[in-house]
């Protein structure tokens, strides 16, 4: 596993069990969740959900604007956000 792939697991595990003062705006969870998707699914694929499913919409459109980043920038994207936070 690479060093990159390695710190991105170790940086996903610290968002998912994060406890005490980490409390992430509903902005900084979809910019998390879309970086994460590029990094592990590459680009947004499917149909945009429709108007009423808010957070659906919101997530596919967050991950929509990363289309065409590669997986490991996703990543370091993902690991340097986190670590501007702590």
């Amino acid at each position: 596993m690479s060093d990159l792939k390695a710190r991105f697991d170790e940086a996903v595990n610290y968002i998912q069990t994060a406890e005490g003062d980490f409390k992430p705006s509903n902005e900084l969870k979809l910019e998390f969740y879309a970086l994460y998707k590029q990094a592990t699914d590459g680009d947004v694929s499917g149909k945009r959900p429709g108007m009423m499913d808010f957070v659906g919409r919101a997530k596919y459109d967050a991950w929509e604007k990363l289309k065409g980043t590669d997986s490991d920038t996703a990543m370091q994207r993902y690991i340097d956000k986190l670590e501007s936070l702590k």
